[in-house]
């Protein structure tokens, strides 16, 4: 069973067994909200990417102007690894809390900035080139607030409870964008395609301002993580967290590998679903939108399930049957297509949503596991990052110009197949001493027995 040794827990035990429940739900809230603003304001550029790409990328081809809304949406997870490599090693030296506090507000300052960018018949080429740098801005600082929130709420949590707890971000991010999806398609519902296209598009990313502000104040109330401040009574927090987290190489590979098939088919869901049923397969706007609000609430609704499931039984069984029902299900969608009604293609889409759903509720709890206390945050916007950007953020660029260049419906299904063989390799390359290792180097940590200092070689 691929889970944390019970011999090697009691540090972490200590660190969290005499936090009173109230405590530990008020930190929940916290998290989850701002995480849930976080993630609203990349789902509401998802869902208006059209109105955008003809704002800013004006071209008589739409594809283009489409393509290149999606080639924005993915630069800013390029950017994310360096969000990462900066806010990572700041979470782990002066603590969770202070770097939740930062992201936010950078997220929540670029989003609401976007809503008051001119657009090219404006300003011409500077318009495209501010919405890069803006998009970078939140791309950088969503690249902190993974890592960083997942190591607060699974330290929160403690041993036992981390499944079902991190599960809830990933359903958290998962609401955030069918929120920014709802405001989105309630705004062109409301005001028309034409009055969207003529600046109705920026009031989504407007209300971000002010949901920031409420997300801020309530993360401002919250306290660090006990274990984090055991790490700083003990004097063993990291000195140097970025040096030393490259000693964890095959840990770092391993969260990548089974991360992969997670990042990509989030953004198939949830991004590319909807431009894939609309404007590839001809679906109206209605059945649209119904689709891909059932599919993602679907994935959203097991996913607590699975992480409650994986606290008892373990982590490495489930995501491996998982990994193989969600590559039949991606062929199954795929093949789906050709033809497609939307009769049809309902049921392939719930084999989607569902092992989606599934796979998706323990991932952010291995990422713990693996990682020692001392460089979690590190470790995992190190490890986390990098395949969301390459498989995650570009899968709907990569999906629309796969289709472009092959005229065929079907040849997306090429890419994410080969994502999810990145994680069943991973998943079979995972080993109980992996996570024993990580819990033992937690322990020393956590009990101050070792001074955590990097040392030169």
């Amino acid at each position: 069973m691929a889970t944390m040794p019970d011999h090697a827990t009691d540090a972490t035990h200590s660190a969290t067994a005499d936090r009173p429940n109230s405590g530990r739900r008020r930190a929940f809230f916290g998290a989850i909200v701002g995480h849930l603003l976080e993630w609203y304001d990349y789902g509401v550029y998802g869902f208006l990417a059209i109105y955008i790409g003809q704002a800013f990328f004006a071209s008589d081809n739409p594809v283009v102007s489409l393509i290149s809304s999606f080639a924005v949406f993915a630069l800013s997870f390029f950017v994310r690894p360096l969000g990462g490599l900066f806010f990572g090693p700041l979470a782990d030296r002066l603590g969770r809390k202070r770097t939740l506090l930062i992201v936010l507000i950078l997220m929540a300052g670029s989003t609401f900035a976007i809503g008051l960018l001119p657009t090219s018949d404006q300003v011409g080429w500077v318009a495209p080139v501010l919405l890069v740098l803006v998009r970078c801005v939140q791309g950088f600082s969503v690249g902190g607030e993974v890592g960083t929130v997942t190591s607060f709420i699974a330290e929160y949590a403690g041993p036992g409870r981390r499944g079902y707890s991190t599960s809830w971000l990933m359903t958290t991010a998962v609401l955030g964008l069918l929120l920014g999806g709802l405001v989105a398609n309630s705004m062109i519902f409301l005001l028309g395609s034409d009055t969207m296209q003529n600046g109705g598009w920026r009031i989504p990313f407007l209300v971000a301002g002010p949901l920031g502000l409420i997300a801020l104040y309530i993360r401002m109330k919250l306290e660090d993580s006990p274990e984090f401040r055991q790490l700083v009574s003990h004097g063993t927090t990291s000195k140097a967290p970025l040096r030393e987290v490259f000693k964890w190489k095959r840990a770092l590979a391993l969260v990548a590998a089974i991360i992969t098939l997670l990042a990509s088919m989030f953004y198939l869901l949830l991004t590319f679903a909807s431009t894939y049923m609309s404007g590839t397969l001809g679906f109206d706007s209605g059945t649209t939108l119904v689709y891909v609000f059932a599919a993602s609430a679907l994935g959203a609704v097991v996913m607590p399930f699975g992480g409650m499931f994986t606290d008892k039984y373990g982590r490495k069984p489930f995501l491996l049957v998982l990994a193989v029902l969600a590559t039949g299900a991606l062929l199954w969608f795929f093949a789906a297509a050709q033809n497609a009604t939307p009769e049809s293609f309902l049921a392939p889409l719930l084999a989607v949503a569902l092992t989606f759903g599934l796979y998706s509720s323990t991932p952010y709890a291995v990422m713990t596991e693996l990682l020692p206390t001392h460089i979690r945050s590190t470790g995992i916007a190190v490890s986390y990052n990098l395949p969301v950007a390459i498989f995650g953020g570009s899968a709907p660029m990569i999906s629309t110009a796969l289709i472009a260049a092959t005229d065929n419906i079907s040849s997306p299904v090429v890419f994410f197949v080969g994502t999810a063989l990145i994680s069943i390799i991973g998943l079979l390359m995972l080993r109980p001493s992996d996570f024993a290792r990580s819990a033992e180097a937690s322990e020393r940590a956590l009990t101050g027995q070792v001074q955590v200092v990097p040392t030169r070689r």
